[in-house]
């Protein structure tokens, strides 16, 4: 999967999505990240890429002609096959594992990341596929929600991570993920449950199913 980050802080992306599975599947070729640095296409001397909101209001707006520039230099068109635009934005459809098992099945995937007061909702209305939000709550900019969107993906992108891995982990058809526990047995008085320790799979398996 190629996946395309168009940001105005491509620095916070160093390090972040280099570490890790991330790391291990870009070096496997699974995925093709690439952090495109939005300023690029800014206006003028000074690179613009915003301008105050008609109507008046705080902050600053995201220019929709700058947007689209980016993502035609990228041939990124909404609504092309095999591949997803997404914005991100804390008025957006809710994120989920499901969400990402869907996007995890198309071959490319840009993230469009959301910027302080706001975007030109003509993004919205024609460039993107889809407004995706990670939570009820508002971030400074829309870097940290492309990192889940981005990690959250690539780890369902097969081969990535072993299936076992997947089939057991929170929401993968349970609502969270039951307790686990390893070595000591006991630590400042704090048990591991007996049942764990009893190598009797099926009375482990129950535990498990009623401790989720």
């Amino acid at each position: 999967m190629r996946i395309d980050i168009i940001t105005l802080f491509p620095k916070m992306f160093e390090g972040t999505m280099n570490q890790s599975i991330m790391w291990r599947a870009q070096d496997k070729n699974f995925i093709d990240l690439n952090i495109i640095d939005l300023r690029q296409f800014g206006d003028g001397l000074r690179k613009n890429v915003d301008d105050r909101p008609y109507g008046g209001g705080a902050g600053m707006i995201l220019r929709i002609d700058i947007i689209d520039a980016c993502l035609k230099s990228i041939k990124a068109k909404p609504g092309s096959k095999n591949q997803k635009i997404i914005l991100t934005s804390a008025g957006g459809v809710k994120f989920t594992q499901e969400k990402a098992y869907k996007y995890s099945k198309f071959k490319r995937m840009i993230i469009l990341c959301g910027h302080y007061e706001g975007v030109d909702n003509r993004v919205a209305e024609n460039l993107v596929d889809e407004v995706v939000s990670i939570g009820d709550y508002v971030l400074t900019g829309g870097e940290i929600p492309a990192m889940v969107i981005a990690d959250t993906v690539t780890r369902l992108i097969p081969d990535v991570i072993k299936p076992d891995s997947l089939i057991e982990e929170s929401f993968s058809g349970m609502e969270s993920e039951y307790p686990q526990y390893t070595r000591p047995e006991v630590y400042r008085g704090w048990k591991v449950a007996k049942v764990l320790l009893s190598g009797n799979h099926a009375e482990i398996d129950k535990w498990r199913k009623n401790n989720t």
